[in-house]
């Protein structure tokens, strides 16, 4: 009998390390549609406010800001309402909310209106990226959950940068209408996006942890630090004291600060301290971007073979060498700071690309599954206060000398390197329901 090969899908599925996409074209394309979306909205909100109202460049920043800054308590609730509808209904809501905000953007003229449906846009966001991860575990069904979440951290990239490249055809055209034509297109792929997840199938959180193939021991659900076979009670204070929870959230915690690097530092450590064109900073971030999507699939296969702590400890590692990098392109000669930025720009994506699945699975996995909502909850406030701290301290630091924030990152880096040696495993103590000292009711 002749042996066939396998077919050319199959083979290139397998090459890059993608899922099997089979039955999942709703959730793919709602998960683009989304990501195009945020690329849209990212580039050209403060430009459209600037365009199409009299308020100043200073009055629409601290408008977006306080919108923002209004939504940070608001994960505590979103995880209450994760655990009581699920991730599939609060993914649907959060893009139909910013539907609703995105309206409101097309009438607002004044700086409160810009607050409130800033406010309702960032609403939408939250609930969005709190159920994306679990709902990402429940399509894997327990089979290739890390190259799900390569998968999917692939094609935000992807569809940020296309969005990011198509509001800035329309910034170049100009005029307010095409600012609103694009804000209208906004509004029909978010609502498109939300009525593509609600109306998702096979997506029964029973199913999450046993159907399909087993995955594999380093993302096992027993993580979970409370079974849904004993008690069920519990709420925030079970979060609290949970040890090996924490640990996950403030190692996450150093990444948040390493993930705003390119946003908050990079343009103007190159331009005040290194004296290079800032040239060199687009360079740097398509490089980061082009290296994103075309590795973190690949990635990913790697990844899904070993366990989550050893490679969180090695995306530390090779954070903390970036910074390393970063720093010392201070004391190098002219000639040799591109070549340094280049380096310490490789390094920084290889971080970003390892850190992502683990943590990502990480924190749904090692949550109880009837408690899910509100580990995702807390896990989300860090990320939010992480990020709302970080422009502040980095600045700060880089205006106490250039080298501070690069000391700053490199430290957190390595001393989170212990906090997840052991994440992946199973405690010992762990009895097959909650300690009773960690049930408590009400929260």
């Amino acid at each position: 009998m002749p042996q066939h090969s396998p077919a050319p899908l199959a083979w290139f599925r397998t090459a890059w390390g993608l899922p099997d996409l089979a039955g999942k074209g709703r959730f793919v394309t709602a998960n683009l549609i989304d990501s195009l979306g945020n690329g849209l909205v990212t580039a050209f909100t403060v430009v459209f406010f600037v365009r199409t109202t009299s308020l100043s460049l200073v009055a629409v920043g601290a408008a977006l800001t306080a919108g923002q800054l209004l939504v940070l308590p608001l994960p505590l609730l979103v995880g209450r309402l994760l655990d009581t509808y699920g991730p599939r209904i609060v993914v649907a809501a959060g893009n139909w909310i910013s539907v609703a905000g995105f309206i409101g953007f097309l009438f607002s003229h004044t700086a409160w209106q810009i607050v409130l449906w800033q406010f309702v846009v960032q609403l939408g966001s939250t609930a969005f990226w709190m159920g994306s991860s679990p709902l990402t575990v429940q399509v894997a069904r327990g089979a290739e959950r890390a190259r799900w979440f390569g998968f999917v951290r692939a094609l935000r990239n992807v569809g940020v940068g296309f969005g990011g490249a198509a509001s800035a055809v329309a910034l170049s055209i100009g005029t307010v209408a095409g600012l609103r034509a694009v804000m209208v297109i906004n509004v029909v792929t978010f609502a498109v996006a939300g009525w593509l997840v609600v109306t998702l199938r096979d997506t029964d959180p029973s199913e999450a942890a046993g159907a399909g193939p087993a995955a594999p021991e380093r993302a096992a659900p027993e993580l979970a630090a409370v079974e849904t076979t004993g008690q069920r009670e519990g709420g925030y204070r079970t979060v609290l004291k949970d040890s090996r929870y924490l640990r996950l959230i403030a190692t996450n915690i150093s990444f948040v600060f390493s993930s705003t690097v390119i946003t908050v530092l990079l343009a103007v450590y190159a331009a005040d301290n290194l004296d290079v064109g800032s040239w060199i900073v687009g360079v740097l971030v398509l490089l980061n971007t082009a290296m994103v999507a075309l590795l973190q699939t690949l990635a990913s296969r790697w990844i899904e073979t070993r366990r989550s702590a050893m490679v969180l400890v090695l995306a530390l590692l090779f954070n903390a060498a970036a910074f390393v990098v970063f720093g010392t392109l201070l004391v190098l000669p002219g000639w040799a700071v591109i070549a340094g930025l280049l380096i310490a720009m490789v390094l920084y994506t290889v971080a970003e690309i390892l850190s992502s699945p683990p943590t990502s699975e990480l924190s749904v996995v090692m949550a109880p599954e009837h408690l899910r909502g509100r580990y995702l909850g807390v896990y989300q406030l860090s990320w939010s206060l992480a990020s709302a701290v970080a422009p502040a301290l980095l600045t700060a630091l880089l205006q106490g000398g250039a080298v501070l924030p690069w000391v700053f990152l490199t430290a957190i880096s390595m001393l989170a390197v212990p906090l997840v040696l052991g994440l992946d495993r199973k405690p010992a103590t762990m009895s097959e329901g909650a300690p009773a000292a960690d049930v408590t009711p009400g929260l």
